[in-house]
C-alpha cells in the first residue's frame, strides 16, 4: 500500500524532475531555481534542501510563469492522492481543479453571486469603478464539494424520510434536494508560490480577504503553499491571522534539517523558523491533506 511518505517522496521526485535545477546564467551556475542568487543565505539553504531531497535535478529550468503553472499542477496531483487516501475521514464527492475560467470562484456556491455582480459591471461599464474586479479571483487549485442526494444522507438510517424532506434542513446548500447550490461548495482555495517576493505576498492576503468578504455561507480553507527557502520571506506571508489559514512548505522537514545541521551560522533563521511552526503558522506539505479534512 502507498503511505503518505511514499506520496511526499513521489511529489519531490516530480519537484526535482520539473522544477528545481541550476539557473544557467553569465555569472554563475550554483543556484537552484527557488532560490535568490543575491542571498548567499538562500542559495545555501536551497542547496540543502536538494541535497536531502536526493532526486535528480531538471536540466533545464522553466521559465518564471512556467514554472509556476507546474508547481501547481505538481501540488494538486500529491494533494489529490493524499486527501483521497483519507476518505474514511472526510467522505464527500470531492473535485481538484486549476482552471476556474473567466468566472473565477463564482461558479461555487459561496460565490455565485459575484457573477451577477460581473455581468452588471459588463453591461453597465459606469458601475465598474464602484464594484471593482478584484473579487472574481481564480485560486491556483480549488477543491470542491458537490451537494449530496438524500439517500447519501439516509444511508445510516432514516435521517430525513420522505414525508419530511421539504419540511426540514431546507435551506442548506449541502442537501442536493433544496436545489440552492447550482454548483459545487468551495471546500479550499490554495495559493501556489514557488518563491516568495513582498508583492506576491501582498496579493496572496488581498486574494485571501476576498475569499472571506465576499462569501456567502462558509470560508473555505484558505493557504499558501511555497518552496521559498528563505525564513525572513516566510514569516511575510506566514505571520498573522484572520486571512490566510496556514502556509505549508514543499519540503519543511529539509529546510529545517539544513538549518540544524548548520545551526549555529544560521542560529537567527533557525530561530525564526521554529518560531513560525510554534506558533502554527507554518507547517510541511504533508499536513496539508490532514488539514483540509478538518
Amino acid at each position: 500500500m502507498t503511505t503518505l511518505a511514499d506520496l511526499r517522496k513521489d511529489y519531490h521526485r516530480e519537484i526535482a524532475c520539473h522544477l528545481l535545477g541550476f539557473r544557467q546564467s553569465n555569472r554563475s551556475t550554483d543556484v537552484l531555481s527557488n532560490a535568490d542568487g543575491s542571498s548567499s543565505l538562500s542559495v545555501r539553504l536551497a542547496a540543502g534542501i536538494a541535497e536531502r531531497i536526493n532526486q535528480p535535478l531538471c536540466a533545464s529550468v522553466p521559465d518564471g510563469q512556467t514554472l509556476g503553472a507546474i508547481f501547481a499542477r505538481v501540488t494538486s496531483k500529491f494533494l489529490e492522492q493524499a486527501f483521497g487516501r483519507l476518505a474514511h475521514l472526510r467522505p464527500g464527492d470531492w473535485t481538484f481543479s486549476m482552471s476556474q475560467a473567466a468566472h473565477g470562484i463564482a461558479v461555487y456556491d459561496q460565490y455565485e453571486h459575484l457573477a451577477a455582480l460581473s455581468n452588471l459591471a459588463r453591461i453597465h461599464p459606469e458601475l465598474r469603478g464602484i464594484l471593482g474586479s478584484d473579487y472574481l479571483i481564480t485560486p491556483d487549485i480549488v477543491i470542491g464539494r458537490a451537494p449530496v442526494s438524500d439517500a447519501t444522507v439516509n444511508e445510516a438510517g432514516a435521517l430525513i424520510p420522505t414525508e419530511d424532506a421539504g419540511q426540514i434542513a431546507n435551506q442548506t446548500p449541502l442537501r442536493a434536494a433544496n436545489g440552492i447550490a447550482r454548483g459545487p461548495m468551495l471546500h479550499a482555495s490554495i495559493s501556489c508560490k514557488w518563491t516568495i517576493r513582498s508583492d506576491r505576498a501582498q496579493n496572496t492576503r488581498t486574494e485571501a480577504l476576498n475569499l472571506i468578504r465576499n462569501r456567502k455561507g462558509r470560508t473555505p480553507h484558505i493557504v499558501v503553499v511555497t518552496a521559498e527557502p528563505l525564513p525572513r520571506r516566510l514569516a511575510s506571508i506566514a505571520i498573522g491571522t484572520g486571512d490566510v489559514d496556514c502556509t505549508y512548505h514543499a519540503a519543511l522537514t529539509e529546510l529545517v534539517g539544513t538549518l540544524e545541521d548548520n545551526s549555529y551560522e544560521f542560529e537567527d533563521a533557525l530561530a525564526e523558523i521554529r518560531d513560525l511552526m510554534s506558533a502554527r503558522r507554518l507547517r510541511d506539505i504533508s499536513d496539508l491533506p490532514f488539514d483540509l479534512a478538518i
